[in-house]
């Protein structure tokens, strides 16, 4: 099972007591933030929660599962969260 957006803003608002439209706009808000700050390189770190960063993948060489021929994959940066303690233990 997973939360969509609609599923987690009905969440955020009965949580902090708001309401739904505000809890999208904080929602949203939220992730242009995240998102901004990961496409300038920087990091987002929430303690106990866990990290939004930047990972660059080395250039490396892979297969063309169509043709089986060789190819070169280029290098890239990928977002990526890194889950803090106390998420995990929660999760266990």
């Amino acid at each position: 099972m997973h939360v969509n957006k609609k599923e987690l803003v009905d969440a955020l608002a009965k949580k902090a007591s708001i309401t739904k439209k505000d809890a999208e706009a904080f929602l949203d808000a939220f992730i242009e933030v995240v998102s901004e700050t990961l496409s300038k390189g920087e990091e987002v770190k929430l303690v106990g929660f866990g990290t939004f960063k930047v990972q660059e993948r080395a250039a490396r060489k892979g297969v063309n599962p169509q043709t089986g021929k060789p190819i070169k994959i280029p290098a890239k940066k990928v977002p990526k969260f890194v889950p803090g303690k106390e998420l995990k233990e929660m999760v266990k």
